[in-house]
């Protein structure tokens, strides 16, 4: 069982009726996703609260949850419930939320001026000095548009996908296939009678170099590509 000084509430609302258990944070969102099963890494006690703060305990459990094991209902309250989250908790997805969001800026955007991908640190620091805000509860995806508008007054940045077509020679097509579709997204592909592949393929700007660097340290340099088209 979870130190109770150290639980927090979980809550479910059925009506007008409130249901808490004592939870551990990280675990309780755990349990939630799936990735634990042990209830008593979860729970601070098994008790039922209709206010945890007041220590007033739940009755007519059956009525609203088709049971009385104490339990079973906290499994309910905690997958279908909310968990209070910690600061500590909040500040950790708020951390995990801007690798997310560096990544997916290095990665699909570069500096106009050089054409080149920004480093991952140098945007974490222009993040920072921007005093851009992450939102622990939105996605990485919903987010980075946002933050690309307001670090680029402080960092030149163009986001832009690149139309790609890359001819490898038939020793190595094999190989390289499967790189494709690592990296970006297979347009179209036709075998030559030769065994050489050709690939038209659609990719992050900012992952253009390491996607050639890959492909050449298979194919011994023997890459040849050509930009078809730019989009922003």
């Amino acid at each position: 069982m979870v130190d109770v000084d150290k639980a927090v509430v979980a809550k479910l609302k059925k009506g007008e009726n409130h249901f808490e258990i004592l939870v551990d944070c990280e675990k309780a969102i755990d349990f939630r996703k799936g990735k634990i099963d042990n209830l008593d890494d979860v729970l601070a006690t098994n008790d039922i609260f209709k206010d945890v703060k007041k220590g007033e305990k739940a009755s007519n459990l059956e009525k609203f949850f088709g049971t009385d094991d104490s339990r079973e209902i906290a499994k309910i309250i905690i997958k279908e419930g909310e968990v209070q989250l910690t600061a500590e908790y909040k500040g950790k997805l708020r951390d995990e939320k801007k690798r997310r969001i560096v990544s997916l800026i290095s990665r699909g955007c570069i500096n106009p001026d050089t054409n080149a991908p920004h480093p991952p640190q140098r945007i974490e620091s222009v993040i920072e000095e921007a005093k851009v805000k992450i939102d622990e509860f939105k996605s990485a995806d919903e987010q980075v548009n946002d933050i690309i508008n307001k670090i680029r007054v402080i960092l030149p940045i163009k986001y832009e996908i690149r139309e790609l077509a890359i001819r490898i020679p038939s020793a190595h097509a094999g190989k390289c296939y499967s790189v494709f579709r690592q990296y970006g997204k297979v347009l179209k592909e036709e075998w030559q009678n030769d065994g050489s592949l050709v690939a038209v393929i659609e990719v992050p700007a900012g992952i253009q170099e390491e996607l050639f660097d890959k492909l050449n340290s298979i194919a011994h340099g023997e890459v040849e590509s050509k930009i078809l088209n730019v989009k922003g």
